[in-house]
């Protein structure tokens, strides 16, 4: 096999549509040269520089943030030791996973990221269902940790009720009002395309200054401060799991979902110029200044510990509130550092919105969507998939609704996400192999057998997440404390099925494979 050739595998894809736009704003014409190579044209204004693309990467996945929000896991399943050790492996598992995506989107920069990459990597006989599975996982993904994101949010604030008012009982609905108001004002951000670079960068100062204003602020405050040794080395496993290297193992969720939507830079290809350079800058930045404020953070707020089990069975159902209450002794002033953390939070949700609107717009392109012709649609005057970016919160704002149920199937859904993207990501790298890595167009950013070994972590990683994820937090099991996340995938890949065979095999990209290129292929 040859050189792996972007314009002749792009010829046969959206050939009608394969015009380049120059003269939108913020684009040059290399980029939307290359685009059309692809077989797309510009739909979207290239309005985001490297830093507002940082700005939506690490604010997606805001890893000290997010290790705030899922701090209790992490507590019940070892401890301080959990977070501390288990960020540390997490992060060197998201260098080989960020390596192995900012390979492939700086040699095929699209907006469809891993599913377009599937597509045209994999033999072109199972082209379509590869790129289809991968479509799927990621958007199902990028849904889930959406909601698990809004979810902390609306926990924090109405945790924040409860500790201004002890009289306060907590209720399921409580949390879910919380949750579709923050939902609802998150989605107003991402409805005007041209102010979206400003607030991403806006999110991110704020993002970096509240961490530095908590890291300084709870140390110094605490009039306890925990020793070097309880903090490094104090293990706890309160799941009923006798082995503590199970429980550990269970509890990695903690600190692994921080880093699991490293692909969401990708899927602004077509919205930052020179994406080939930009986005694997991008996405590394995102995992080092993630590991140093996640980190820091943690080893920060655990010497600011007094007790562990009134973190684990707070009044406020949030661990980190408590533990800024311990530090501080004042419940205004625990208020206040958990206000600045709901900030970064929202900063977080507006860029979740960003990402799966732009895989949603872009599978939608390609007819990868029930109702593609909607979502598929892009509002040119406020530049945006407008009708995109709607469904899938709408559809967000629905599962919140299922927290009124059980609230431990919904957590089954942070558990599901981190899987089913690793899944997505696996696909194309899956597909690279059988290609081969050098039979494919190299882009600026390629690390040659570095980068092998950054495809087999990735892959290995997943089987891993989906095997030992499964397995429930607590023992013994219970119905209330059961891991639904093997229910969740069901009924993801249930409606992945009725989908392809009612109507995707028939209009999902597969009417652009040509038979010469099948035969080809053979």
């Amino acid at each position: 096999m040859g050189e792996f050739d972007l314009e002749k595998t792009g010829s046969v894809k959206h050939a009608s549509n394969a015009s380049s736009n120059d003269s939108q704003s913020g684009g040059s014409n290399s980029d939307a040269a290359r685009l059309a190579e692809m077989g797309y044209s510009q739909d979207l204004n290239r309005n985001f520089s490297i830093l507002s693309l940082v700005g939506i990467a690490f604010c997606m996945s805001n890893s000290w943030f997010g290790i705030s929000a899922s701090m209790i896991t992490g507590i019940n399943s070892g401890g301080t030791v959990l977070i501390i050790y288990g960020l540390l492996w997490i992060t060197l598992i998201s260098l080989g996973v960020g390596a192995s995506l900012s390979e492939l989107a700086s040699s095929m920069p699209n907006a469809g990221g891993q599913y377009f990459w599937a597509y045209e990597l994999a033999p072109r006989k199972y082209a379509c269902c590869a790129s289809y599975l991968s479509g799927w996982f990621g958007y199902a993904g990028a849904i889930f940790a959406c909601s698990s994101v809004v979810l902390g949010l609306g926990q924090g604030a109405v945790g924040m009720w409860k500790l201004g008012h002890p009289d306060f009982e907590i209720e399921s609905w409580h949390v879910v009002v919380a949750y579709q108001v923050i939902n609802f004002f998150c989605f107003l951000f991402n409805c005007f395309g041209k102010v979206l670079p400003a607030v991403a960068k806006c999110t991110l100062y704020i993002s970096l200054i509240s961490f530095l204003v908590i890291l300084v602020t709870v140390p110094a405050c605490a009039r306890f401060h925990a020793s070097a040794e309880y903090v490094f080395g104090h293990f706890v496993n309160s799941t009923g799991w006798k082995s503590d290297g199970m429980a550990f193992i269970v509890g990695l969720i903690n600190p692994n979902w921080i880093f699991a939507c490293l692909d969401s830079a990708t899927h602004l290809a077509e919205e930052v110029p020179r994406p080939e350079k930009n986005i694997p800058i991008a996405i590394m930045t995102t995992v080092g200044i993630g590991f140093v404020t996640s980190w820091t953070y943690c080893i920060s707020m655990f010497f600011g510990i007094k007790d562990l089990d009134s973190l684990v069975n707070s009044t406020t159902g949030v661990p980190i509130l408590e533990l800024y209450y311990q530090a501080l002794d004042n419940k205004a002033g625990a208020i206040v550092l958990e206000t600045l953390l709901i900030v970064t939070g929202m900063g977080c949700q507006i860029a979740c919105h960003t990402w799966q609107s732009r895989l949603c717009w872009a599978f939608a392109r390609d007819r990868g969507m029930p109702g593609h012709k909607w979502l598929s649609q892009v509002n040119h005057t406020l530049d945006v998939p407008l009708v995109a970016h709607s469904v899938s919160c709408f559809i967000v704002g629905v599962l919140g609704l299922l927290y009124l149920g059980s609230t431990t199937a919904f957590n089954s859904m942070m558990t599901a996400c981190i899987s089913l993207l690793y899944m997505s990501y696996s696909t194309p790298i899956i597909c690279l192999w059988l290609k081969g890595r050098n039979n494919i167009h190299h882009g600026p950013f390629w690390l040659g057998k570095l980068g092998m070994v950054a495809n087999v972590v990735t892959i290995v990683w997943t089987i891993f997440c989906l095997v030992m994820y499964s397995f429930p937090s607590t023992m013994p099991v219970q119905t209330g404390n059961m891991n639904y996340v093997s229910a969740v995938y069901g009924v993801v890949v249930s409606i992945m099925l009725v989908d392809w065979f009612a109507r995707g095999r028939k209009s999902f990209k597969c009417d652009e494979v040509s038979e010469a290129k099948i035969e080809e292929s053979e």
